[in-house]
């Protein structure tokens, strides 16, 4: 299993345009322009002076942030906003939990409070966006397909072409937060009580309504500006007999909470008030193995499921003890997430360390075989797989590849379909033919990928975390209801 950050680095702020080098500024007519290839991941190798840049047109929005320190594991926190959000600007609510490089043990006490480890509250606002054609207009006669590089003038009239004036705006709000997180959620009806998964064995439950409330109110203020550190005790700390990685919020019953830990055990946690909780001291067992993800049936209030680095998955419900009702191999190598499907109950994804994916119809698992899909596009291993909460065939992946993948279980390739395709594009379409037609959207550009997260308020919306910062971007070939330009 590939769990941490691998070289947790504090990422400092730079000032604009401080990526331009030395400062020199270089035209583009001194630079020959290079037609326009796609990348093949895994199969094309940069050459020397060769260097990948991202094409805009591909995005109706893409921003890239952090918040300090890495985020092993993040959350999009539910607001008020509005149920189906389409018009951008867009703004956004997360919680996240941080990877501090650890402090050596004669480091001063500034150093050491330095690299500190807190949750991150914040609100990314004026996210702004543009609906894309699917099919890309004919370039100029005398044209390239596609410049190199761009001036400074021609990057902001992009900016402008992208749907709003400035960038987006970043306020965060810090909570002390003893260890490293491994996972953190929000919880589904309440999103302001938050859990966290931390490397000291302690799985801590937090009200953040405060935190929330005051961001909220800034944006109505018009305030803005440097974070804000609190000290703030949490609603209730359990400690298991190990550090853990699972953890998952009832869907249906609020406050309802499983906790899975690296000594194989899930723990159930039941409400006793808005405040408080009972935790069954009495485990689940059955995995030979560390519990890498658990995840509520979306329909079945007592029933979850579980994934191990015993290659398998179990079905469990809660009412009947404390074994599994049913337990199967899933993956040749660790089982490291799954993802259950909340537009279409039966299906269960999974994501191993072998790079592979696999969707099960849980109601063919008396008939043995219950895998209806399985994927080996990923080389190197799943860290984070989820169904779309707006379409019921679509799911997103990540993987320690660097890639971020979404794809459409409906599709099937066409070739009448695709010809027409390539006839209206041209040149101008160089896609490799050996992908599976399943494969929506390749996104790359960060390094170390380790969780992603559909919007669900924002149809087509990802955000995923990296070594190296967040990512928020809406596909432009996924997202079918943004309001046309003029609109």
């Amino acid at each position: 299993m590939v769990r941490s950050i691998k070289s947790a680095k504090k990422i400092k702020r730079k000032s604009k345009g401080s990526d331009k080098g030395d400062g020199s500024s270089s035209s583009s007519s001194s630079i020959p322009s290079m037609p326009a290839k796609v990348w093949q991941p895994g199969v094309d190798k940069l050459e020397e002076g060769e260097e990948l840049q991202c094409d805009p047109s591909a995005y109706n929005s893409l921003h890239a942030f952090h918040i300090g320190w890495p985020c092993l594991s993040f959350d999009i926190v539910c607001d008020t906003l509005g149920l189906v959000r389409t018009e951008f600007p867009q703004t956004m609510y997360f919680v996240a939990g941080t990877q501090a490089e650890k402090a050596s043990s004669n480091s001063t006490y500034q150093e050491k409070k330095a690299s500190s480890n807190s949750i991150g509250i914040f609100k990314i606002s004026n996210i702004t966006g543009k609906r894309r054609e699917l099919v890309p207009s004919k370039p100029a006669a005398g044209n390239s397909d596609m410049e190199s590089d761009s001036s400074d003038s021609d990057k902001e009239d992009e900016d402008v072409e992208l749907g709003g004036s400035g960038s987006p705006s970043l306020q965060l709000r810090k909570v002390a937060h003893e260890g490293c997180i491994n996972r953190i959620r929000a919880m589904p009806q309440n999103p302001h009580i938050c859990a966290s998964w931390a490397d000291n064995g302690h799985v801590q439950v937090w009200d953040f309504s405060s935190h929330l409330n005051a961001l909220a109110e800034s944006e109505k203020q018009g305030a803005q500006g440097a974070s804000s550190d609190f000290n703030q005790a949490p609603l209730v700390k359990f400690k298991h007999n190990d550090e853990g990685y699972a953890i998952d919020w009832n869907p249906i019953v609020p406050g309802r909470l499983v906790s899975g830990d690296c000594n194989n055990c899930i723990f159930l946690w039941e409400p006793t008030s808005d405040a408080t909780w009972n935790v069954d001291t009495q485990p689940f067992i059955g995995h030979a193995a560390s519990v890498e993800d658990l995840q509520w049936s979306p329909t079945e209030a007592h029933v979850f499921a579980s994934c191990s680095v015993d290659r398998t998955i179990g079905i469990w419900d809660a009412r009947l003890g404390k074994s599994a009702v049913a337990s199967f191999k899933a993956h040749n190598a660790d089982v490291n997430v799954i993802s259950w499907n909340r537009l279409a109950s039966c299906m269960l994804a999974s994501g191993s360390d072998d790079g592979t994916f696999s969707i099960r119809d849980l109601r063919l698992l008396k008939q043995g075989d219950s895998v209806v899909a399985h994927f080996e596009y990923h080389k190197h291993p799943i860290t984070s797989i989820e169904w779309s909460p707006h379409e019921p065939s679509t799911l997103a992946v990540s993987s320690s590849d660097n890639q971020l993948t979404i794809w459409d279980l409906s599709l099937e390739k066409d070739d009448e379909e695709e010809a027409e395709f390539r006839a209206k594009t041209k040149e101008q379409v160089n896609d490799p033919e050996d992908l599976p037609p399943q494969l929506l959207f390749v996104h790359q550009g960060q390094k170390d990928l380790k969780e992603i997260h559909w919007h669900s308020q924002i149809p087509g919306m990802v955000v995923s975390t990296a070594a190296d910062g967040f990512n928020i971007l809406m596909p432009s070939n996924i997202q079918t209801t943004l309001p046309s330009d003029g609109a």
